[in-house]
């Protein structure tokens, strides 16, 4: 007579995929720094080694703005104000999937209002002396950034502090070597509070 096997069928089926390791999500970053340091063409290199979207805070200013400054004015903090909250709704919207936005940022008031926006963020701050940026930008084109405000741009700054999540650069470096920089910072864990410029 012949009897059933007493072995129960297999249920286990072949698996194609291996275990996976949940990845940390790209904090929204702001590069800051005074007009001629860099910001656009870091940001835009640091965003493609992300692989997440670049913004260029200058972009987001209004018309009526653009105007002021492109006559040589520097912007009033009450004429910035809505400026910066549009740049804070950018990062807050980018915040679940990583977003890097090219910023002036000088004040840390202006900081932390962006912070409220997206707690977060990270900033990226391209430090470099005023002779250095003064060349760069004199070998320049901006559509309304005069050579004149660089200056008063000096006098706003207040440079990022250590309490301050980030890293601060030195742009005479190589635009490659300071995003091998910020990536090593992303990555390390916990050690994003780099205020020493290299």
């Amino acid at each position: 007579m012949h009897r059933p096997s007493s072995q129960p069928p297999s249920t286990q089926s072949p698996s194609t995929q291996s275990p996976s390791t949940p990845s940390r999500a790209i904090p929204p970053i702001v590069v800051m720094g005074v007009q001629g340091s860099g910001k656009t063409t870091i940001g835009g290199l640091l965003a493609e080694r992300l692989g997440v979207p670049l913004v260029d805070g200058d972009s987001l200013h209004s018309t009526e703005n653009k105007k002021w400054m492109a006559s040589g004015h520097a912007l009033s903090d009450a004429q910035r104000l809505p400026w910066l909250h549009e740049v804070g709704n950018r990062l807050a919207l980018g915040a679940g999937s990583g977003i890097v936005l090219a910023c002036s940022a000088l004040k840390r008031s202006y900081r932390d209002l962006l912070r409220e926006h997206a707690p977060t963020t990270l900033t990226v701050y391209a430090r470099g002396d005023l002779d250095l940026i003064h060349e760069r930008i004199t070998a320049r084109h901006h559509e309304y950034m005069p050579v004149s405000l660089l200056q008063t741009q000096f006098d706003d700054l207040e440079e990022r502090q250590a309490d301050e999540a980030g890293v601060t650069v030195d742009i005479a470096q190589p635009p490659g070597q300071i995003v091998d920089r910020i990536m090593a910072t992303i990555a390390r864990e916990g050690a994003v509070h780099d205020n020493q410029p290299s």
